[in-house]
């Protein structure tokens, strides 16, 4: 390969770059939501009741960043919180008092998908410089 072939072969990969990132960004992104609905759905996650906090999980918000993308994942009730990371000794607005455990689903999920993400961003840089 000369240098000329090379040049044109970076130009291609630079072309390359932001939707393969942010594709990638996407899919992960719903790996995530699905790992976090699987550890919300019962020990040593919150159990389900009613469905509408498992629900409240809804697809990841894509967005746009310079050559690439991100992505929002998060729930809207207000006991997603309290949900990972416990209510111990504490009163509330109405001056009830808990003694609500911990039930993480969103940490462990995260946990246990970092290693993907590496892989995944290994396999993102083989498909914009291997053609």
């Amino acid at each position: 390969m000369d240098l000329d072939e090379l040049a044109d072969r970076l130009e291609q990969a630079a072309d390359r770059v932001g939707p393969e990132v942010n594709r990638t960004v996407q899919q992960q992104a719903r790996l995530l939501r699905a790992m976090i609905r699987y550890n919300a759905s019962g020990r040593p996650g919150p159990n389900i009741i009613t469905g509408d906090y498992f629900d409240s999980w809804g697809p990841a918000q894509p967005f746009a960043v310079p050559d690439g993308g991100g992505a929002t994942l998060g729930t809207s009730e207000p006991q997603g919180r309290r949900l990972e990371y416990g209510f111990m000794n504490m009163y509330d607005s109405l001056g009830r008092f808990f003694q609500q455990p911990p039930y993480p689903h969103v940490e462990p999920a995260v946990n246990e998908l970092s290693d993907e993400y590496e892989d995944a961003f290994k396999a993102a840089c083989d498909r914009i410089f291997g053609s």
